[in-house]
């Protein structure tokens, strides 16, 4: 019995791997349950049995992109120095890697969760799980919401291309939130 599972689970991937293809490539106004089952080489049916609709997908694209950002402030984490700002650095690090490999959350996946109420919450759980752990090593009230949502506001602009920075700009920018997180934890 376990192989069935292992296959649908296998198949539910490759249905949110082909969504996220189709988002990047051609953005939110091409995703269809019809071109997704043609871009994963299922039916619709086969598409429709794993999601049911296409806000169904929408908010598994969401939740498993969550899972993915989530996975990766917790590696950055473990690689991170000890110490009370070990999570905004954490934070900071997963963010610069986003930003120099692909935007951390395409804007035609932002776009489609925006329009849809399960994915738009699972989006918000996550960023008030994010500013209630930055919070909690607040010396002073708002520091950490601050740095947290200058992080979010940077990564928001680079995934809907309002900005692009590179070079030494970015390095500066980046630093600069390292050291708003140092200032944090010695508060």
């Amino acid at each position: 019995m376990a192989k069935p599972r292992s296959r649908r689970r296998d198949r539910a991937e490759v249905i949110l791997d082909a969504a996220e293809s189709l988002l990047r490539r051609s953005g939110n106004r091409t995703l269809t349950i019809e071109a997704v089952a043609s871009e994963a080489g299922l039916s619709k049916g086969g598409v429709l049995h794993h999601y049911g609709s296409k806000d169904a997908l929408v908010t598994a694209l969401a939740a498993r992109k969550v899972a993915r950002i989530g996975a990766g402030i917790a590696a950055a984490l473990e690689a991170a120095p000890n110490g009370p700002a070990a999570f905004p650095l954490a934070v900071i690090a997963h963010a610069r890697k986003l930003y120099a490999e692909e935007c951390g959350f395409p804007d035609a996946l932002l776009i489609a969760s925006a329009d849809n109420a399960e994915a738009a919450a699972a989006v918000s759980a996550f960023l008030a799980d994010q500013l209630a752990l930055m919070g909690a090593l607040e010396g002073r009230p708002g520091k950490g919401a601050a740095l947290t949502l200058a992080i979010l506001g940077l990564m928001l602009s680079r995934s809907l291309d309002f900005h692009r920075l590179d070079g030494a700009e970015l390095d500066r920018l980046f630093e600069a939130l390292e050291a708003q997180a140092h200032a944090l934890a010695d508060d």
